[in-house]
């Protein structure tokens, strides 16, 4: 006689999340698909459908279950470390603040261990609009406090100049998290030498605050790879030279640059 499934609703619904999470980390948003979820979770569509009600509120549940908790932890630290530090805030510290709580989510196996960190790398390199608009409408909040706080030790900083480093920091971390895996790079670069914790975010801390506090570009707008490129190009007919000409001399379009990478 066959023996009746022990399984209850809560360990289906967290299979889901599980299979979910998986896939994403491996694919992405788009590459997956409500089969390939129910397959690897030994669930069917009605489980789904009764648990998460779509396959987006399920990536939702998936998401918020590891990212809500992290940012809470994230905004603690660095609330705790501007209070007991006041003017004498840091990037360090608001880098510390950023990467702690990670490194010290992805040691503990009950809250996905090391996949937590590719996670993230995959969550913040995604493009699909379905993961920008999610980070975006959840987590604004969090990105905008980060941002604030690098403003205040970076002072002489534009925001739109601010927010084109920061962006550029945090997307090529998160392109190298959401590709490989950290420890076997991180074995790799020290050639088998243990790193601890916090050796390998000052390791990481050094070289973004070197991108941060890089020298602003020219007041007059000249860049040394302009003739660079110049030397590279076909010398225009005249009259594609006036084209040109004539589009130099528009206004360049305006947009809140700063404000796209506070939020991504």
């Amino acid at each position: 006689m066959p023996t009746r499934s022990t399984a209850t609703p809560g360990d289906t619904k967290i299979r889901l999340l599980d299979a979910a999470e998986a896939l994403f980390i491996d694919a992405g948003y788009e590459a997956m698909s409500m089969r390939l979820i129910t397959a690897r979770a030994g669930a069917n569509l009605a489980a789904v459908n009764y648990h998460f009600g779509s396959k987006d509120a399920l990536i939702h549940a998936m998401l918020t279950r590891r990212l809500d908790g992290l940012n809470q932890n994230r905004l603690a630290l660095l609330e705790r470390f501007q209070l007991s530090l006041g003017q004498q805030l840091t990037c360090e510290h608001i880098l510390g603040a950023m990467f702690i709580p990670a490194l010290q989510q992805s040691r503990c196996p009950e809250k996905s261990g090391p996949a937590l960190l590719r996670l993230l790398g995959r969550a913040y390199t995604d493009s699909s609009p379905f993961i920008r608009n999610f980070l975006r409408g959840m987590y604004a909040d969090v990105a905008e406090r980060f941002f604030r706080a690098f403003q205040t030790v970076l002072p002489h900083l534009p925001r739109e100049e601010l927010g084109w480093r920061l962006h550029f920091c945090i997307g090529s971390l998160s392109g190298i998290l959401a590709g490989a895996d950290t420890n076997s790079l991180i074995d790799d670069f020290t050639q088998g030498q243990r790193l601890e914790d916090p050796q390998l975010i000052g390791r990481l801390a050094l070289v973004m605050v070197a991108a941060l506090k890089a020298p602003l570009p020219p007041a007059n707008g000249t860049c040394p790879f302009a003739s660079m490129f110049a030397e590279r190009e076909p010398v225009a007919s005249n009259g594609a030279a006036t084209v040109m000409a004539n589009a130099s001399n528009e206004d360049p379009p305006t947009c809140d640059v700063a404000s796209q990478h506070a939020t991504a």
